[in-house]
C-alpha cells in the first residue's frame, strides 16, 4: 500500500530543513574557530596589562580625589591660620600629604610656600604683641618650610633684641613693685608708674605690670582727691594730669575730676567774696591758686586783674596822701601779680607827681610865691580853654595841657584837683565819641588824657582793651583791602594799649601770611 503524496512532500521539507540548519551550525562553528584565533591572544594581553599596570590605574582612580581633598583641606586650614597641627589637620600637614601622593603637584608646593609666609607673619605679630615664645615657634616653622633666609633673619634679629630687653623685665618689675609698696608713685624715673610703664613697653601683656599700674593709678588719684579736700588745687591738678597720661580711661578719673571741679568752684567763690570785701591779698591768693591748677580759667584771670587794678589805684591814692612807702608796696604787689608795664608806668608817673608836689610844698618861701603866680596863670589858662571848648586840643593850648603843667607844679592843690575833676568827664566823653567815630588815633589821645587825670580809675583797663580791639578790627578791614602798612600800625597800637590781648596772635599771623613783617 503506498503513502499519499502530501505525506511525502512534508517529509522532504523536514529533511531539507534539517540539512539547512546543520549547514548553518557547521558554518558557525567553523567561523568561531577563526575568531578565537585572535580573540584569545587579545584577552591574554589585556590580562597581562591589568596585572602590570594595576598600581598606576589604582592611583588614577583613587588618589586623584584624595589629593584634591587634601589641597582643599590645606587651603581652609591656611585661611583659618592653622598652619601646623599635631593631629594632621594643619595646612602644612595637608599640603605635605598631597605632595607625598603626587610629587609633581605644583598646587601643594605653592601651598607650602604660602604657609611659610603666613608663619613668618604670625611670628611678626606675636613679636609685636610681646609673645616671644609664640614668635620663636612660628619662626621655626617658617624656616622649616624654607622661607627666604633674609626675611627670616630680620625677624630673628628683632626677636633677639626683644629677648635681651625681656631679660631685664623681672628686675624692672621688682623695682616697680617695691616703689609701689613705698608709695613712690610718680616722683621721678625710679617711681612705680614710670617703671611699670617701662615693663609694659617691652611686654604689653605682662599681667603683674598691668595690675601694678592699676593699683598705682588708684593710689595716685586717691592722693589727688585728698589734695582737693585740703585745698591744694595745683597738686591735685598735677596728679590728675599725670594719671590721665598713663591711662585716660581709668575708672577713678571721672570722680577725681569732679572733686577737683568742686574744689575750684569753692575757691573761686571765696576769692570773689574777698574781692567784694576789698581783702585784696586774700582774693589774689585764691585767684592764683585756681590759676595754678587751671592756667586758662577766664573767671580767675579776670578776678586777678581786678585785684591788680585795685592795687594800682591804692598806690596812686596812698601817694596822693604822701604815704609813699605803702604806695611803693602796692606797686610791687601789682607787679608781682602780673600787672602790665603800661599800667605800672602810669601808676608810677602818678606817684612821681605826688613826690614832686610834696617837694614843692616843702620848698622855701620866696619860690613859693613865684610858684603861686605861675599856678594862678595856669588855672586861668584852664578856665579860658574850657570856655572856648578847647579841652584836649589844640596841642599846647588846650585846657588839658595847662592842667598837666599845674599838676606838675602842685598836683594836690585843691584848685588843681577841682580843675582835674572838671576835665575828667570831658576826657571820657572825648574817648567815647572818638571811639564811636572809629577815630582811633584821636581816641588814644583822649585816653592818654583820661589816664593822666585819673590814673587809678578802675574803668581804665576796660577802656584800653576796647581801644586795642578797635584798632585790630579796623586793621583787619584794611588788611583785607591789602593795606599792609596800616595793618602793621594797627598791630603796634593794639599791642601798645593792651599787650596781653588774646586776639593779637591771630592778627599777627594773618599779617605775616599776607606778607607783612608781623
Amino acid at each position: 500500500m503506498s503513502r499519499p503524496p502530501d505525506h511525502e512532500d512534508a517529509a522532504h521539507a523536514a529533511l531539507r530543513r534539517v540539512r539547512r540548519e546543520g549547514r548553518w551550525w557547521w558554518l558557525q562553528a567553523r567561523h568561531a574557530r577563526h575568531v578565537w584565533r585572535w580573540v584569545l591572544p587579545m584577552a591574554v594581553l589585556l590580562f597581562l596589562a591589568l596585572v602590570l599596570l594595576r598600581a598606576p590605574l589604582a592611583n588614577w582612580f583613587w588618589n586623584e580625589p584624595q589629593i584634591e581633598q587634601l589641597l582643599d583641606q590645606g587651603d581652609r586650614a591656611l585661611a583659618a591660620g592653622r598652619l601646623s597641627v599635631a593631629d594632621g589637620s594643619g595646612a602644612r600637614e595637608s599640603y605635605q600629604a598631597a605632595l607625598a601622593l603626587d610629587g609633581d603637584r605644583s598646587e601643594a608646593r605653592t601651598g607650602l610656600a604660602r604657609t611659610a609666609q603666613a608663619a613668618l607673619q604670625q611670628a611678626r605679630d606675636a613679636l609685636a604683641a610681646g609673645d616671644l615664645d609664640a614668635a620663636r615657634a612660628r619662626l621655626a616653622l617658617a624656616r622649616d618650610l624654607q622661607v627666604p633666609q633674609r626675611e627670616a633673619e630680620q625677624v630673628a634679629q628683632q626677636l633677639r633684641q626683644r629677648g635681651n630687653a625681656h631679660a631685664g623685665v623681672a628686675v624692672l618689675l621688682g623695682r616697680a613693685e617695691a616703689a609701689l609698696q613705698a608709695q613712690r608713685l610718680d616722683a621721678g624715673p625710679d617711681s612705680a608708674l614710670p617703671l611699670f610703664q617701662q615693663v609694659l613697653a617691652v611686654a604689653p601683656n605682662q599681667l603683674r605690670a598691668l595690675e601694678g599700674r592699676e593699683d598705682a593709678l588708684s593710689d595716685l588719684l586717691q592722693q589727688a582727691r585728698v589734695a582737693c579736700q585740703a585745698g591744694e588745687l595745683a597738686r591735685a591738678a598735677a596728679l590728675l594730669d599725670s594719671a590721665r597720661r598713663y591711662d585716660p580711661g581709668h575708672v577713678d578719673l571721672p570722680a577725681t575730676q569732679e572733686a577737683l571741679n568742686n574744689a575750684l568752684e569753692k575757691r573761686l567763690q571765696q576769692a570773689n567774696q574777698a574781692l567784694r570785701r576789698q581783702r585784696w591779698d586774700s582774693a589774689a591768693a585764691d585767684f592764683q591758686a585756681v590759676l595754678a591748677a587751671v592756667p586758662d580759667d577766664t573767671v580767675a584771670r579776670q578776678g586777678l586783674q581786678r585785684v591788680i587794678d585795685a592795687q594800682l589805684a591804692n598806690a596812686v591814692r596812698l601817694a596822693g596822701d604822701f604815704r609813699f612807702a605803702p604806695a611803693e608796696q602796692a606797686l610791687a604787689t601789682a607787679q608781682d601779680l602780673g600787672a602790665s608795664e603800661r599800667a605800672l608806668a602810669t601808676a608810677r608817673q602818678a606817684v612821681a607827681q605826688s613826690r614832686q608836689a610834696e617837694q614843692a610844698l616843702q620848698a622855701p618861701g620866696a619860690p613859693r610865691a613865684q610858684r603861686e603866680r605861675r599856678l594862678r596863670g595856669l588855672l586861668t589858662r584852664i578856665v579860658e580853654a574850657e570856655a572856648r571848648g578847647q579841652f584836649l586840643s589844640p596841642p599846647g593850648r588846650s585846657a588839658y595841657d595847662a592842667l598837666r603843667e599845674a599838676q606838675a607844679l602842685a598836683a594836690y592843690d585843691p584848685r588843681v584837683r577841682a580843675a582835674a575833676q572838671r576835665l575828667l568827664p570831658a576826657s571820657r566823653r572825648c574817648f567815647e565819641d572818638r571811639l564811636r567815630e572809629n577815630r582811633v588815633q584821636a581816641a588814644g589821645a583822649c585816653l592818654d588824657a583820661w589816664q593822666t587825670l585819673a590814673p587809678g580809675d578802675m574803668t581804665l583797663p576796660a577802656a584800653r582793651r576796647r581801644l586795642a580791639q578797635r584798632w585790630l578790627a579796623i586793621g583787619s578791614e584794611r588788611l583785607g583791602a591789602g593795606d599792609l602798612a596800616f595793618a602793621q600800625q594797627a598791630l603796634q597800637q593794639a599791642r601798645h594799649w593792651q599787650p596781653d590781648l588774646a586776639e593779637l596772635g591771630d592778627f599777627e599771623q594773618r599779617l605775616r601770611n599776607a606778607g607783612g613783617p608781623g
